[in-house]
């Protein structure tokens, strides 16, 4: 399964994504506010991980290409939140670009397709999205999204320490009618065609 825009792919995982994917995990800009895989056998696992997820739910993390652009330059998709908090069980938005590719709107452009997707095809009645309190980032994509914050759903991320730079976590909502709202009033003010 695969999920198209103007400008990008979502696509299944192939073996071949390994090393992109590897380079992408070492490079300290990537990982600063998210958990660095420990090896290529961990990297391996996370993507059979993913096929594993879609198999099983029909949704999961899509391997992201740039139209024209021959390889992986990331991921974006819907996954299950994997540990217990006081908003699960939900399904979580999330993205990872390789820096070449920050500043160009890909992320909110494929998270977008990815939202819809899930509001649409699976019904879902509410995403969410998480990052690290310093990760202004991700956390202006969530806000083009649409995606609402109340500090009062922040948390700390389990099995971090105190102290960790990941442990607090902002959280930010949208509900399917917010979405598919916006994706109305988005087309309405599209320029036409003429």
């Amino acid at each position: 399964m695969s999920l198209q825009t103007k400008r990008l792919l979502l696509r299944e995982w192939k073996d071949e994504d390994v090393e992109p994917f590897a380079r992408l995990n070492d490079d300290p800009r990537v990982v600063q506010y998210v958990a660095k895989l420990a090896d290529r056998t961990a990297i391996e696992a996370w993507i059979n991980a993913q096929r594993d997820h879609f198999k099983k739910y029909g949704y999961g993390l899509w391997a992201l290409e740039a139209q024209g652009n021959d390889g992986l330059i990331g991921f974006c998709g819907l996954a299950n939140v994997p540990y217990q908090a006081h908003f699960t069980p939900a399904v979580e938005i999330a993205w990872r670009l390789d820096p070449a590719h920050w500043g160009l709107g890909y992320a909110t452009e494929a998270a977008s397709v990815a939202l819809s997707f899930g509001f649409v095809r699976l019904g879902l009645s509410e995403v969410v999205a998480n990052a690290a309190v310093g990760n202004s980032a991700s956390r202006r994509v969530m806000e083009r999204l649409g995606m609402s914050h109340d500090p009062r759903d922040d948390f700390d991320l389990p099995g971090r320490a105190e102290g960790h730079p990941l442990r607090r976590q902002v959280l930010y909502r949208i509900r399917a009618e917010k979405w598919l709202k916006k994706q109305s009033r988005d087309e309405a003010q599209e320029p036409q065609a003429g």
